[in-house]
C-alpha cells in the first residue's frame, strides 16, 4: 500500500550521483579505504560480504559530528530508530524492532553490540567517542547471533590501540548550552602490550523550554563515557585482550507537549538516567595447525532510571477555565537493575578452500523491575515489582567453500535452547521456554569487472515473552470482561521466525576510488510479535500479541566514490514496503479493529542521503548532506503517521596536521519531524479528547569543534 508519492528530486539526486559511476575520474583522486566487517563470524572486506551491510566509519562519525548512535543511523538504508526517551534508542531495521519498553521484559529484534558486549535494549550506552565504526547489519543474523538480531545487528567498535604513541584531546561548543570534551592516550605499555584509553563527556541543555518552571535544561543531555582497553600478545601463539566500558548517562525527559511543541507544562519533569559497567575478555589461541582457538566472556551490570510526568503539566492548570476539576497529576517512574554474563568459545579452521567455524555460546540476563506510579484504582501511591531471568544455550556452525575461482558458497546453522522465569507482584508466574535454529545459505560469484553476485536465504527468530502487567492491571482495574478474556489468552505471545530473501550486486573499483552496491530482499514474517494497547479514559495497558503473517520487501543502495582530487561524494536510498496480516488490535474510537493488509510501523516507505565533501584549498573543506525519510505509522495498534521530512545538514573546516576544527549546522532549515508519537487523550483542556502527540527531533543545532593530536 504506497503511502505516498516518492520526492523524485530528492532520489532523482540519489540515483544521479550512482548512475554518474561510469564517467572518467579525474587523475588526482583519493582511494577509499577498505573497511573490514568485524561482526560475523568469518570477517572479510565489507564489498566481499555475501549480504546487506552499511559500514559507518569514524570519518564519518567526525564529519557528521555524532555523539550517539541515533546521530549517525539516518546514514545507512531502511534503519529507522525511535525515541520515547532522551535518545532514539529502539532501532528498526526494515521495518522490524521494538519502539519502547515500559514495565515488561522485552527481547529487542534488533541487537546492539558495543565490543562484542551485548548492549540490546540499552541504547543509552550508544556513545561514539574514539569509535573505530559502526556496523548496521541488515536482515536476520540467525548463525552469529540468534535470538538477539531476528531484524539485524547494530555493532560499534571502539578504535584499537596503537603500538606508537598517541595522544588526542577534543573540545566543542553548540546551540543550547551544548558542550564536549573528550581526550584519548594510546600506545605501547610494553615489549607485546599495547593499551588506549580515552574519556568524554557530552552536554546540552536539550531543545525543550519548561515555561511552568522557567527552565530550558529539563530535557537534558549529560553523557560521560570511558573506553579503555589492553591488547597482549602473550606468546608467538596466544593473543590477549580485554575491553572495559562504562556509561554514565544523567538525561532528562520532558519531551512531551500538550500544544505539540517544544515548550512543556510539566512540573514534575522526567528522567532517562543510564549508568553501565561492562568488560569483555578475549583470547585466541593459534598453535594448532588446522585450527585457531578464539574465547570471549563478557559481564555487563546496567542501573536505569526512567520515569516522566504522566500528565505533562501542573495543577491548577484549568483553574479559572471550563475544564477546573478535569485535571490529573501523576508521575510513572522505572528502575531497573540488569546484569548479563556470557561466554562464546569457538574453533576456526585455516584451510585453503574450505573456511569453517564451530562453536559454543552461552549468556545469561537477570533484570529487576522497580516501578512506582499513581494506583487510579486505589487513588494512591502504587508500587509494581518483577523479576525475569532469561538463559540461551546455542551451538552453531558455519561452512564457507571456495567451489572455483569465482564462486564461494556458505551456509551456518544455528540451533538454541531458550528459557526463562518471570514472576511480579501481582501474582503472575511464567516459565517460557523453547527450541529456537536459524541460519544461512548464500552463494557469491565474482565478475571479471571487479563485481559480484550473490544470493542468499537466511532465517532469524526472536524468543517468546510474556505480558504480565497487561494482565494484573486489566485485573486490578476490573476492566471489560471482553479484554479480561483477551488478554487470558496472551499471558504468553510465541516466538517470531523470519526467513529474508536477499540478491545483490556490488562492486569495487579497482583503484580504490568507488564502491557501490544494491540489494533486493523479501522478507517473510511469521507469529509476527506486534506491540498494541488498550486505552480506557487514562487508564491503559500495553502488552505484546502474534500476528498471524508478515511481509517486508524492498531495495537498497549505497555509493562511496572519490570523483576527483577536491570531490567525494557518498549517497545510500532505501526503499520499503510492509504489510500485516491477522493483527487485532485496540483503537480508541473504533474498539477492536482487525488491521490485516495495513503497513507495519516504523516502516517508511522511502528514505535516502547524499553526501559530498569538497576541498576548496589542501587543509580546507565544506560538506554537505541531505537526507529524508517518508511518512510512517508511530504504532501498530492506530492510524497515525509522522510527516515525511527533509533535513539539510552543513559542515565546514580545517585539517591540519596536528589541529582539526570544524564547524556544523545540523537540520540547517530547522524542519520540525517527530521520533516518536502517541495517541490518546491527556489534555483537559479539551476534556482528553483523544488526538495525536508527538516528540520532536533536534532542531537547528550549531556548533564548532576543535581536535589537537599529539604523536
Amino acid at each position: 500500500m504506497h503511502r505516498a508519492i516518492v520526492p523524485l528530486r530528492a532520489c532523482a539526486a540519489v540515483c544521479f550521483a550512482q548512475a554518474l559511476c561510469a564517467a572518467p575520474l579525474a587523475a588526482a583522486v583519493e582511494r577509499i579505504e577498505e573497511v573490514v566487517v568485524t561482526a560475523r563470524l568469518l570477517p572479510k572486506p565489507q564489498q566481499a560480504v555475501a549480504a546487506s551491510v552499511s559500514v559507518l566509519p569514524a570519518e564519518l562519525i567526525r564529519d557528521r559530528q555524532a555523539r550517539h548512535f541515533e546521530e549517525l543511523l539516518n546514514a545507512a538504508p531502511n534503519v529507522n530508530y525511535s525515541a520515547g526517551a532522551s535518545r532514539g534508542r529502539f532501532v528498526q531495521i526494515r521495518g522490524i524492532g521494538e519502539r519502547s519498553q515500559f514495565v515488561d521484559p522485552v527481547d529487542p529484534a534488533v541487537g546492539l553490540y558495543i565490543d562484542g558486549i551485548d548492549f540490546s535494549g540499552l541504547g543509552n550506552a550508544g556513545t561514539l567517542f574514539d569509535v573505530e565504526q559502526v556496523e548496521v547489519l541488515r536482515g536476520p543474523q540467525g548463525t552469529a547471533f540468534g535470538a538477539s538480531a531476528l531484524a539485524g545487528l547494530v555493532d560499534i567498535r571502539s578504535a584499537a590501540p596503537t603500538g606508537e604513541p598517541l595522544a588526542r584531546l577534543e573540545a566543542g561548543v553548540a546551540d543550547y548550552g551544548g558542550s564536549t570534551v573528550g581526550a584519548v592516550a594510546s600506545g605501547s605499555l610494553g615489549a607485546d602490550l599495547r593499551g588506549r584509553l580515552a574519556l568524554h563527556r557530552n552536554r546540552s541543555d536539550g531543545y525543550v523550554g519548561n515555561d511552568f518552571l522557567g527552565r530550558d535544561d529539563t530535557n537534558r543531555i549529560d553523557e560521560q563515557t570511558l573506553r579503555a582497553r589492553l591488547d597482549w600478545q602473550a606468546s608467538d601463539t596466544l593473543e590477549l585482550g580485554l575491553t572495559a566500558i562504562g556509561v554514565d548517562a544523567d538525561n532528562g525527559y520532558d519531551a512531551w507537549s500538550l500544544d505539540n511543541d517544544r515548550h512543556t507544562l510539566s512540573d514534575r519533569p522526567g528522567r532517562d538516567a543510564q549508568r553501565s559497567a561492562a568488560a569483555a575478555l578475549r583470547a585466541q589461541w593459534s598453535g594448532a595447525a588446522a585450527f585457531d582457538v578464539q574465547a570471549l566472556a563478557t559481564w555487563m551490570d546496567t542501573d536505569t532510571d526512567y520515569g516522566y510526568d504522566e500528565d505533562w503539566s501542573y495543577p491548577g492548570l484549568c483553574d479559572g477555565r471550563d475544564c477546573e476539576g478535569w485535571e490529573y497529576a501523576s508521575t510513572d517512574r522505572y528502575r531497573r537493575a540488569a546484569d548479563a554474563r556470557s561466554i562464546d568459545l569457538r574453533l576456526v579452521g585455516r584451510p585453503a578452500t574450505l573456511g569453517w567455524v564451530a562453536g559454543v555460546h552461552v549468556i545469561r540476563r537477570d533484570t529487576r523491575l522497580d516501578r512506582e506510579f499513581h494506583d487510579w484504582d486505589l487513588d494512591a501511591p502504587g508500587q509494581f515489582r518483577s523479576d525475569y531471568r532469561s538463559g540461551h544455550a546455542a551451538a552453531y556452525g558455519e561452512l564457507e567453500w571456495a567451489a572455483s575461482e569465482r564462486l564461494t558458497m556458505n551456509a551456518g546453522l544455528r540451533l538454541q535452547r531458550f528459557e526463562a522465569r518471570y514472576r511480579d507482584s501481582l501474582g503472575l508466574r511464567e516459565r517460557p521456554a523453547e527450541w529456537l535454529h536459524g541460519g544461512q545459505l548464500s552463494a557469491q560469484y565474482d565478475l571479471d569487472d571487479g563485481s559480484m553476485l550473490y544470493a542468499l536465504f537466511a532465517r532469524g527468530y526472536k524468543a517468546g515473552g510474556v505480558n504480565g502487567e497487561a494482565i494484573g492491571k486489566a485485573r486490578k482495574a476490573q476492566l471489560d470482561p471482553q479484554l479480561l478474556a483477551f488478554l487470558a489468552a496472551r499471558s504468553e505471545y510465541a516466538a517470531e521466525l523470519l526467513d529474508n530473501y536477499e540478491i545483490g550486486w556490488k562492486y569495487a573499483r579497482p583503484d580504490g576510488r568507488l564502491n557501490l552496491t544494491a540489494s533486493l530482499f523479501y522478507m517473510d514474517r511469521r507469529d509476527v510479535q506486534l506491540k498494541a494497547w488498550y486505552v480506557e479514559g487514562q487508564q491503559f495497558v500495553g502488552y505484546t500479541d502474534n500476528a498471524a503473517s508478515g511481509e517486508n520487501y524492498g531495495f537498497e543502495s549505497t555509493l562511496a566514490w572519490a570523483a576527483t582530487g577536491r570531490l567525494r561524494i557518498d549517497a545510500s536510498l532505501g526503499l520499503l514496503e510492509t504489510r500485516i496480516d491477522g493483527f487485532v488490535a485496540n483503537d480508541p474510537e473504533r474498539g477492536f479493529v482487525d488491521l490485516s493488509g495495513r503497513a507495519q510501523a516504523q516502516a517508511p516507505l522511502w528514505q535516502f542521503r547524499v553526501g559530498a565533501e569538497f576541498a576548496l584549498l589542501p587543509r580546507v573543506y565544506l560538506r554537505l548532506e541531505y537526507e529524508g525519510k517518508d511518512a510512517y505509522y508511530l504504532s501498530d495498534s492506530d492510524d497515525q503517521q509522522s510527516d515525511a521530512f527533509r533535513l539539510l545538514h552543513l559542515g565546514a573546516g580545517w585539517r591540519g596536521e596536528r589541529l582539526d576544527v570544524a564547524a556544523w549546522v545540523r537540520n540547517a532549515l530547522d524542519e520540525d519531524y517527530a521520533v516518536h508519537g502517541f495517541y490518546f487523550g491527556n489534555d483537559p483542556r479539551k476534556f482528553y479528547v483523544t488526538e495525536p502527540y508527538w516528540q520532536f527531533g533536534a532542531p537547528r543545532v550549531a556548533g564548532v569543534t576543535l581536535s589537537w593530536r599529539f604523536e
